[in-house]
């Protein structure tokens, strides 16, 4: 038997049951971008590298403010999110060159919501053949490139 070390889960086992806030808001309104892995800063919104990916490249966009639900936000927000959502689904196709997108929104933990309180919506890329054996069989993803290299790859194309 063969085990597949993935180090940086265990941040999420700590971290995930602790009740830190929101982690939305803190990363906004930290400051410390690079550590946050916040990739842009908007009027109404930004853009952070989901720290626990689908997929690489996985982002989500967030109002700055925290609103738990679509129906909050304003129709400016509204508008700020989709255009950012459309810039950053053209960034990742130049960047990563994949064949196609995942874009949703979970509300509410019945939907699947693992953050409930500060609405986001996903942006994943997908290639052909990327669902395979691992996550079939034994359960686990194969994701090929570091959370802080692609930070950097990011910010030389914003």
């Amino acid at each position: 038997m063969k085990n597949l070390w993935a180090p940086w889960r265990i941040a999420y086992i700590q971290e995930h049951p602790k009740d830190n806030g929101c982690f939305l808001c803190n990363a906004f309104l930290d400051n410390q971008d690079e550590k946050h892995l916040l990739v842009v800063r908007r009027k109404e919104c930004f853009c952070i590298l989901n720290k626990y990916p689908y997929n690489s490249g996985h982002l989500m966009i967030a109002p700055n403010k925290h609103k738990p639900d679509i129906s909050d936000l304003t129709d400016h927000e509204m508008l700020e999110i989709m255009k950012l959502t459309r810039d950053m689904k053209e960034l990742l196709a130049t960047m990563m060159k994949p064949e196609g997108f995942n874009l949703g929104v979970n509300l509410g933990k019945p939907a699947g919501a693992g953050l409930v309180g500060h609405f986001h919506l996903h942006v994943v890329p997908r290639w052909n053949g990327d669902t395979n054996f691992m996550p079939v069989i034994s359960e686990v993803k194969v994701i090929p490139q570091s959370l802080e290299d692609l930070y950097q790859e990011f910010k030389k194309h914003v």
